[in-house]
């Protein structure tokens, strides 16, 4: 039953993608990280053992360097970010250079792309930065669904900022999706209850159709090692999932969850992983339900001591969709509906 679930069409809905010329660029990756290498179409292929199912994929942006004031000085500070939608450029027109790990016929696999945008720095410097977007992109610029600037790292406070809510709301009129990724598990759970706060800063006094959609990345990152329901740690999660899932034009993603896990947990086999995860499955299905949950993998980083990562999260998710006992429009909704919905993907439609 779980191989029958998982044959429906799918849509990868968040990796990530680099060349081993542009390591050097990304602002997390350090020699000693085990991702510090080339992670490109070639090898994401490789390791999903490209199923006829696959449809495509959604690019994320990859956290490269850059330096918000200058950039909204000056735009210096966007050089990184700007390389790297040049790199999706290449990638979503199949005009590979040698030796990136892409070849021209996989550009059909390429659904979306969202790079990374200055959202603080307010509405006025964001229309400059997506103009340059949009001039890096060149015709690949369709593909660009939406933006994100990562906040599980950053001061709280940040996603208030009066710039912050301005950039969003400069999103939603634009029509671009805002991708959210915010860390319970090492951030505390003040990230969540921040974020709710955004929400509903950012859609408030705004029209429904320019409301900016919000993706969540991960299912906010909680504590996997976390399995008693009546922990403080799963109450806060849980609570804030509730009062996510009220905000309108809000989606979740499945995905992102081996980086949370306790080693001896993402390296068990799928049956045990799976019942570990059956709270924190039971409370997204509860809230945001099938038609706003969609699959997403975190590849690559998803494979840091997991063997087989995208395969064994394929049949995770394939377990929760059978147990759950979940319709084929559900399935379909969760493997690929909710993502060609949520972005906009037009030529699945």
């Amino acid at each position: 039953m779980a191989e029958e679930a998982a044959d429906y069409p799918i849509i990868d809905s968040h990796i990530h993608l680099y060349p081993a010329s542009e390591v050097e660029t990304l602002a997390w990756c350090k020699p000693s990280n085990p991702l510090h290498s080339q992670h490109s179409l070639d090898e994401y292929t490789a390791a999903t053992g490209s199923p006829p199912s696959l449809e495509g994929f959604i690019f994320l942006e990859t956290d490269r360097k850059h330096d918000l004031e200058s950039g909204a000085r000056d735009g210096l500070g966007w050089e990184f970010p700007l390389m790297e939608v040049d790199w999706l450029k290449r990638i979503a027109l199949g005009t590979p250079k040698e030796g990136e790990g892409h070849t021209s016929d996989q550009r059909k696999l390429c659904l979306a792309i969202i790079p990374w945008a200055p959202v603080p720095s307010g509405a006025e410097v964001l229309e400059r930065y997506v103009a340059e977007v949009e001039r890096h992109a060149e015709g690949s610029f369709g593909k660009i669904r939406g933006f994100r600037y990562l906040v599980q790292d950053k001061p709280k406070g940040t996603m208030l900022q009066e710039g912050f809510i301005d950039g969003l709301k400069w999103l939603g009129k634009r029509g671009f999706v805002f991708d959210l990724g915010v860390d319970q598990h090492r951030g505390g759970k003040w990230q969540l209850e921040e974020a709710v706060e955004m929400i509903q800063k950012a859609h408030e006094g705004i029209s429904e159709s320019e409301k900016v959609t919000i993706i969540i990345n991960h299912i906010c990152k909680p504590d996997l090692s976390v399995y008693n329901q009546a922990d403080p740690k799963f109450v806060a999660w849980r609570t804030a999932m509730f009062k996510l899932s009220k905000c309108s034009k809000t989606y979740v993603k499945l995905s992102g969850c081996f980086s949370e896990m306790p080693l001896k947990l993402k390296t068990a086999p799928v049956d045990e992983i799976f019942s570990a995860l059956q709270p924190y499955l039971v409370v997204i299905l509860a809230t945001f339900g099938p038609f706003r949950i969609m699959f997403g993998s975190d590849w690559p980083v998803c494979t840091i001591e997991v063997d087989d990562a995208w395969k064994k999260w394929r049949q995770v998710v394939a377990r929760f969709c059978d147990l759950a006992s979940l319709s084929q429009a559900e399935q379909i909704m969760i493997w690929s509906g909710t993502a060609i919905q949520a972005y906009g993907i037009k030529e699945l439609m």
